[in-house]
């Protein structure tokens, strides 16, 4: 698939997307959707709160690197008693001073550090979008998961009705001498079973349930009818060259690679000369002399590494090391990403297989019931026939329940799997972090007490507040 197909299909898939969602938003105003199931895990999430935080503290290392560029400028005063048999034997003297400090070259050291930086930067963006889609994928997942509960408990709660409409029936059947006491025996086991699975679907509800209040944030209402099964791709090439390009892991991975690469240069630098300027201004004042003496001073300042223990070369063999270890790892997460997607796709198509098979299976297994409780009623079959032929129908319509919620869940771990299940991508109705917004605001390493670095400080209340 080419470039332009690729994107083509990328706009395709998230108008099919926003339709979908768009759907479930307006299917009912009482009923929760599984847009409300994304929204409320989006917003309601700890752990995208945490990964935030954690991005703005590699802005913040990006604003360390670019502070060492800047000069560094610092005041000393101190206060001096002296005695002795001088002439100022017994004098008061004060000095203050301020001195600034300007690295003029080091080779490119510091701007590559603060590169590599926004390599990092960069990284954890992508990292952060990671999570972001895992969580989203889990909102599904909880979702279709009650969706599947709530329908298995109501199977069984019609399944135990009809099978005590069998009892007594039995029953009946039995007074009148046409069945033993064995066949009463057999239903009367078939009803005990059926409110057993009916306990053991209530505890899975009521489980499942309790997964999406984790995860949305509130307790699940009545949900919606399932929506149109939104547009993706089922090629597992074509499906692989789209994860190749989009998938944040992929992209974490590319930014670790290029800032080793930058921390590997810069340690290679380090090892040689740097040149700085340092300026300085001192006054003395003596109390009891009106005259202050001042002096001031420029100096240009060039240094270099001889001998420090080896601390420089074993540096740079460290960063060589984790350069080489990032490329290893860009290796295991591109096939990591593409068996992903072969994993997502087979679900898919496993799920879809499934749910054909279960819908022939009960059509199949309803015709046999019909008939097989017909000739029970005609003497010609046994009340275990009766209740084998009913199992039958009750597993094939579970097995359809499941298939169409895996085919859901399959669904969207292909998105998952090719990187498109994010909420900007995903167009829901919240408000999408902007990583950008902070970085533009301490890039450039504000003052405390500039007009940037008070607008700063706003951020982060509203962000506190937020979070």
């Amino acid at each position: 698939m080419n470039k332009r197909t690729g994107k083509r299909f990328i706009s395709d898939a998230f108008a099919a997307l926003a339709l979908s969602l768009s759907v479930l938003t307006s299917s009912g105003a009482q009923a929760d959707t599984l847009a409300d199931a994304l929204v409320g895990a989006y917003n309601h999430s700890g752990l995208l709160a945490q990964n935030r935080a954690l991005l703005r503290a590699a802005d913040e290392d990006v604003a360390i690197a670019a502070s060492v560029l800047k000069p560094i400028v610092n005041w000393s005063s101190n206060l001096t008693r002296e005695f002795g048999d001088s002439i100022r034997a017994g004098s008061t003297v004060m000095t203050g001073g301020i001195s600034a400090t300007l690295q003029v070259f080091d080779f490119g050291a510091d701007q590559t550090r603060t590169d590599a930086a926004k390599e990092t930067v960069l990284a954890t963006r992508a990292a952060l979008l990671r999570i972001e889609q895992s969580i989203l994928l889990r909102a599904v997942q909880a979702y279709f998961n009650v969706s599947r509960q709530q329908e298995f408990v109501a199977l069984r709660r019609n399944n135990l009705r009809l099978l005590n409409e069998e009892l007594r029936a039995a029953q009946d059947r039995f007074e009148v001498g046409e069945i033993t006491r064995t066949d009463v025996a057999l239903a009367e086991a078939a009803v005990a079973q059926a409110r057993s699975n009916l306990a053991d679907a209530d505890r899975n509800l009521a489980q499942a349930k309790a997964e999406y209040t984790n995860i949305a944030g509130r307790k699940p209402g009545q949900l919606a009818p399932v929506p149109q099964l939104p547009q993706t791709e089922t090629v597992v090439s074509r499906a692989q060259a789209i994860a190749v390009r989009n998938h944040p892991e992929m992209t974490e991975a590319q930014h670790q690679v290029a800032a080793n690469e930058l921390f590997l240069k810069a340690a290679g630098f380090d090892m040689l000369p740097t040149v700085s300027v340092q300026g300085s201004l001192n006054v003395n004042h003596t109390f009891g002399n009106s005259d202050p003496a001042e002096t001031a001073s420029v100096t240009l300042n060039v240094s270099g590494p001889i001998y420090r223990g080896g601390n420089l070369s074993a540096n740079e063999r460290r960063a060589l090391a984790l350069r080489d270890a990032s490329r290893g790892n860009l290796h295991n997460v591109r096939h990591g990403v593409q068996q992903g997607v072969v994993n997502a796709v087979s679900n898919l198509v496993a799920a879809r297989a499934s749910l054909e098979a279960s819908e022939r299976q009960i059509r199949a297994a309803r015709v046999a019931f019909e008939g097989v409780r017909e000739e029970a009623n005609l003497g010609a079959r046994t009340t275990l026939d009766v209740l084998d032929a009913e199992q039958d129908l009750l597993n094939a319509e579970t097995n359809r329940i499941s298939a169409r919620a895996d085919q859901y869940i399959a669904t969207y771990q292909v998105l998952e799997s090719m990187g498109m299940l994010t909420a900007q991508r995903l167009g829901l109705p919240v408000q999408i972090y902007d990583p950008s917004a902070y970085f533009d605001l301490v890039k450039n390493s504000p003052a405390k007490r500039s007009k940037q670095g008070k607008q700063l400080d706003r951020v982060l209340r509203a962000l506190n507040a937020t979070e």
